[in-house]
């Protein structure tokens, strides 16, 4: 179980259900450690002094706020506590709408809620009423000394505070261009209706685990060679830079359908075809040469075998 964050409640109306905070991302990114080149000695950091130049000791340091140019004033955590004490350690459901309200890029970080002591029957009762209901309780909520907006939600038995974006931390979609409807990209009508088959074709359903960072693993397989002396030249990328081309995308989608109809492993031989292109063709000579040559050597030693 992580480490919990903090103890506190969640709050709408009248109604208070003790519960605890958990992160619920865990970090898989590997840890490298800065090195000096000439001798691959460990590189460290000082905090030190601006004014002096001396280091300073980490219980020396403390969080200062510039309210005038040079003039600070100094907080630690009792004073972030101190500011709003309900604030931080409430989860203020300010309302419910529905999921699908909610555009999955407001969506930031996810923490489990546990019902704290005595905390079951409104935990289980606020979990059962949404899961009912399809409704999300948008809340706020202050953590790590920041006020955030959070949707809360059942989850496998588990209500997930997950914390939302505010509209001004996200650019104006306005600003990217875009076909303006369908007319304006020339899309047909057909190329609809097959683009459909297609998705109804490779509809699957969600299975979180069959997913990793396969950039981790070549990276640690990579890295497992290096230490042991094995490392292999670097393979040349299969996909060269192509400049933007006409695209028909009627033959695509048809020829995409044809190929979901033979099977996965047609599929994956259509898939790899474009890439291959005319070099394909051009290595196919001489790999027919040297079977041919091949063949006929077999042939020849089973002859002088027979005699």
């Amino acid at each position: 179980m992580p480490r919990e964050l903090w103890k506190g409640a969640i709050r709408f109306g009248l109604v208070h259900i003790p519960v605890s905070l958990y992160p619920a991302e865990q970090s898989e990114e590997l840890s490298f450690t800065m090195l000096d080149k000439r001798d691959l000695q460990p590189v460290g950091y000082k905090r030190y002094n601006k004014s002096t130049g001396d280091e300073v000791a980490y219980e020396d340091i403390v969080k200062g706020y510039e309210y005038e140019k040079g003039q600070y004033v100094t907080l630690d955590k009792a004073d972030f506590k101190r500011a709003n004490v309900e604030a931080t350690q409430t989860v203020d459901i300010i309302g419910f709408v529905d999921a699908k309200e909610i555009p999955p890029y407001y969506l930031e970080s996810p923490y489990y809620l546990a019902p704290g002591k005595h905390g079951d029957k409104g935990y289980a009762l606020l979990r059962e009423v949404l899961e009912r209901t399809g409704k999300v309780a948008l809340a706020t909520v202050v953590i790590r000394t920041r006020q955030h907006i959070a949707a809360l939600y059942p989850h496998n038995n588990v209500l997930v505070l997950n914390t939302l974006r505010y509209q001004n931390e996200l650019r104006p979609a306005k600003d990217v261009e875009v076909p303006k409807d369908l007319k304006d990209a020339k899309v047909q009508p057909n190329e609809i209706k097959m683009a459909e088959r297609l998705i109804g074709d490779m509809s699957m359903k969600w299975e979180p685990k069959e997913y990793h960072d396969t950039y981790r693993d070549d990276l640690l397989k990579l890295i497992e060679e290096k230490a042991s002396g094995r490392l292999k030249a670097a393979p040349k990328s299969k996909r060269a830079p192509r400049e933007a081309e006409v695209i028909d995308f009627a033959k695509l989608l048809e020829r995409s359908l044809a190929t979901r109809k033979r099977g996965p492993a047609a599929a994956n031989d259509e898939e790899a075809a474009p890439r291959r292109g005319a070099g394909a063709e051009r290595r196919r000579a001489p790999a027919a040469k040297v079977r041919r040559k091949a063949a006929g050597a077999r042939a020849a030693t089973s002859h002088r075998r027979a005699a």
